[in-house]
């Protein structure tokens, strides 16, 4: 019996020990890479809630720190990300008949987009570096959804996103 545990011990240490650069998260970063830096995302976007560009930046840097163990420095990073919000566009789906000749058909499912221009640098291996735009979007029914008090929800869906594909392209090397 006590062979079996010692075993089961062993494989389990020998395993974790096999996980020295990789995390549970998907993240793959080299040991030595121990700082991130991002900077503000500024919204460079025409519509769109005036708060994103405080949502964006805010909730990156909560998912890098909460998903690696990069400190994160105001600058000059071992890894530095910055961009801007590039768009936000709200544009139709689907239309809906009327149902009579004298009424006018309409959208009854609209789109909001964002799309995020983002660079990322490694200054540990310039490989990884990318200048790329990233985009999301959520569908929602007009006719059903009050946007004024929903829009900021939609935004954070949209967010957490972008946020992940950001995170997938720059550690996790996906």
């Amino acid at each position: 019996m006590r062979l079996i545990i010692f075993s089961g011990v062993l494989i389990g240490l020998v395993g974790l020990a096999g996980c020295g650069v990789y995390g549970f998260t998907g993240a793959s970063i080299s040991p030595d890479v121990k700082t991130i830096s991002i900077g503000t995302f500024y919204n460079n976007a025409t519509l769109g809630p005036s708060n994103m560009s405080v949502l964006f930046t805010e909730a990156i840097k909560d998912y890098y720190q909460q998903n690696t163990s990069l400190t994160l420095v105001d600058e000059n990073g071992d890894l530095q990300l910055e961009g801007y919000i590039a768009d936000y566009t709200i544009t139709p789906v689907s239309a809906s008949a009327s149902g009579n000749n004298r009424d006018a058909d309409f959208s009854s499912n609209s789109r909001i987009t964002v799309s995020v221009s983002c660079s990322y640098i490694n200054t540990k291996d310039d490989e990884f570096d990318f200048d790329r735009k990233f985009s999301f979007f959520v569908d929602y029914d007009q006719n059903n959804t009050d946007l004024a008090s929903e829009e900021q929800a939609f935004v954070e869906e949209i967010f957490d996103q972008i946020i992940l594909d950001i995170f997938n392209d720059s550690v996790a090397n996906w």
